[in-house]
């Protein structure tokens, strides 16, 4: 599998500008007609189209028309393609918020969805975004695959969930650099605990909330080794992994096996 992890400095609360800056990265990350590279799937970090905002009543009435602009870049490109989004459900009484993960197929359609467990208690996200009860679980050319976003990074019970399943693990988010430490270490011990890869996709830049990220997203082995590391500017991480490795750690060392029911 080739991931192409986008790190990500978006315009604050701009959907429209995030959509079509992403189109001329996916240009320039894979190109155009037989010259085209191979590309797999292609993650962006959390809320990549707002930024980490607290005011979607700003930005999510054209949440379905960027949902079908991601599906036509996806199908564009020939990629399954994950980012991380705000959108409104409406109802008969209220419109809901919610800090999503959508997946789109190399065929443009939309394939999983994810809603945030664990959302960010210390700022409130809570008030705004309801979280989701459930996990996610789909396949990327027949690799089971998982998605999980920031916060829940720091529960590991979440993933347990999915251990049993999960060959890679996507989390993706807006974490800052002033925990950055906690980020490594926690994503490193989510692969190792659960002998699958992790994915981790972080943002750059500073955000509207005056907050600074300094990226590392990071490719991890089923035996906690770190496979590529982002630095701390827009940058695209390219990692190709071998996903039978999974299925080799777990035979040759099957902790898993030991978890209580």
């Amino acid at each position: 599998m080739k991931i192409a992890s986008l790190q990500w400095s978006g315009v604050w609360e701009e959907s429209s500008s995030n959509i079509d800056s992403l189109r001329s990265q996916l240009i320039d990350i894979i190109g155009q007609g037989p010259q085209a590279q191979k590309i797999d799937i292609v993650v962006l970090p959390e809320l990549f189209h707002t930024g980490f905002s607290m005011h979607p009543e700003r930005f999510t009435s054209a949440a379905n028309e960027l949902l079908s602009n991601l599906a036509k870049l996806a199908g564009e490109f020939g990629i399954y393609l994950m980012a991380g989004v705000a959108e409104a459900e409406v109802d008969e009484e209220a419109v809901i918020y919610r800090n999503s993960g959508w997946v789109f197929t190399p065929s443009g359609q939309r394939s999983a969805r994810y809603i945030k467990q664990m959302p960010f208690s210390y700022a409130n996200e809570q008030a705004i975004y309801p979280p989701g009860n459930q996990p996610s679980l789909f396949e990327l050319n027949g690799v089971t695959c998982s998605l999980f976003i920031c916060y829940d990074l720091r529960f590991p019970e979440l993933f347990r969930k999915v251990a049993g399943e999960a060959e890679v693990i996507f989390v993706i988010a807006n974490w800052p650099e002033s925990r950055q430490s906690h980020w490594e270490t926690l994503l490193t011990a989510r692969a190792i605990e659960n002998q699958c890869f992790i994915v981790g996709v972080n943002r750059v830049g500073r955000d509207g909330n005056d907050l600074n990220y300094s990226g590392g997203s990071m490719v991890i082995s089923p035996l906690g080794e770190v496979l590529s590391y982002g630095k701390a500017n827009d940058e695209v991480i390219i990692t190709d992994i071998e996903t039978s490795q999974v299925q080799q750690v777990r035979t040759q060392f099957p902790f898993l096996q030991d978890m209580p029911e």
